[in-house]
């Protein structure tokens, strides 16, 4: 099973090279990052495997050279250790490959991601949370070199945000996002509470991958697109002009609406990356046949139970529920050092999934 896997990823590396190679690929920058960013994803797994023939060829000489049988001890023993040396060399690689799989994203990582923050439960305060989740991510972004976009914002008061939308892109940036989808709660004194009582809200995240216009194809007819002039804050340019648009998919009834940008073609283009990456997200949901389910169980409905992880401001403290984590640090992983907290997120998923394939076989 995984040397077919691996042969299966061999011809893929010859024929994203062949497809490079061709004029009308080469010509299409989009096109040739989409191939480079696959090719560096499995091209590693590829030199792995490659290593594993060579030490296998050589355990395969050597046995029939044990095999052949020989007068010499000395030659013999040499022989037999480096029959042994060789057949950890495989299993080590064997363990390595498998870990390098369960690790791979597949397809999936070639896409940037959409997220959205929801203020859940928790009033004004939960408004004020979901805008610092969007200051975290932001800075985690700019740590790994990743390219935010801010596609559309519903604002509250104190500089909070109702819901916040934003596209990040960037090499294997499904990988460093995917485990944040869910309920994030958190535990302070809000600036507001004089009393000085912890108060608990939530914020809702769901991480979205990104689909390009060939694989989530709209016809034109089944959308219907309304402009408006935008509200709330934005200064005089945005509210003047009938800038925002709102985009209603009319086979799923999505709606989205964007008016951030002054341009009325920008946001359109906004709004409409949101909507092939929400289709996706339903297709994907309807493939594993649990459409409400899987987006309860990602966002939830924003209350305080179901929660992922919380940020305990008195403590300093953030645990993350799904693997009984806490850290003493909550400053610096809301300063977007969320490094230790997916390695350890990581570890587990690929432990699981070991015990997985061992239970199986």
């Amino acid at each position: 099973m995984l040397v077919e896997r691996l042969e299966a990823i061999k011809k893929r590396v010859e024929e994203i090279h062949a497809e490079m190679a061709k004029p009308e690929v080469s010509q299409n920058p989009e096109q040739m990052q989409k191939l480079g960013r696959e090719l560096s994803r499995i091209e590693p797994v590829l030199g792995r495997y490659q290593a594993y023939q060579s030490a296998e060829k050589h355990l395969k000489e050597t046995e029939h050279l044990l095999a052949a049988g020989t007068n010499d001890h000395d030659m013999r023993k040499l022989y037999e250790d480096e029959k042994a040396d060789l057949s950890a060399k495989l299993k080590s690689l064997e363990t390595e490959i498998e870990e390098m799989l369960l690790g791979d994203d597949g397809d999936d990582d070639i896409r940037n991601v959409i997220i959205e923050i929801r203020a859940g439960t928790g009033g004004e305060e939960a408004s004020l949370f979901s805008r610092d989740l969007f200051r975290m991510y932001t800075r985690f972004a700019a740590n790994h070199k990743f390219n935010v976009d801010v596609m559309s914002t519903s604002t509250a008061g104190k500089g909070g945000f109702k819901e916040i939308v934003f596209g990040i892109s960037g090499e294997k940036v499904y990988s460093a996002f995917k485990y944040e989808s869910g309920i994030h709660r958190v535990q302070r004194v809000p600036e507001t509470e004089a009393s000085g009582r912890i108060h608990t809200s939530a914020a809702t995240v769901a991480i979205m991958q990104e689909p390009d216009e060939v694989e989530v194809n709209i016809k034109p007819e089944e959308l219907r697109i309304e402009v408006c002039r935008a509200s709330g804050p934005g200064g005089q340019g945005v509210n003047t002009t009938d800038s925002a648009v709102q985009i209603v998919h009319l086979p799923t009834g999505l709606t989205v609406r964007c008016q951030d940008e002054r341009s009325q073609l920008k946001n359109k283009a906004k709004g409409m990356r949101i909507l092939r990456a929400r289709l996706l997200k339903m297709k994907q949901e309807e493939q594993e046949k649990k459409i409400s389910e899987a987006r309860k169980s990602q966002v939830g409905s924003g209350d305080r139970s179901g929660k992922i992880r919380t940020y305990n401001f008195p403590d300093n403290r953030v645990t993350d529920h799904r693997i009984g984590l806490t850290l003493h640090a909550l400053d610096d992983i809301l300063n977007g050092h969320l490094d230790d907290l997916i390695d350890v997120l990581r570890k587990d998923e690929r432990t699981r999934k070991l015990q997985e394939q061992a239970e199986a076989k």
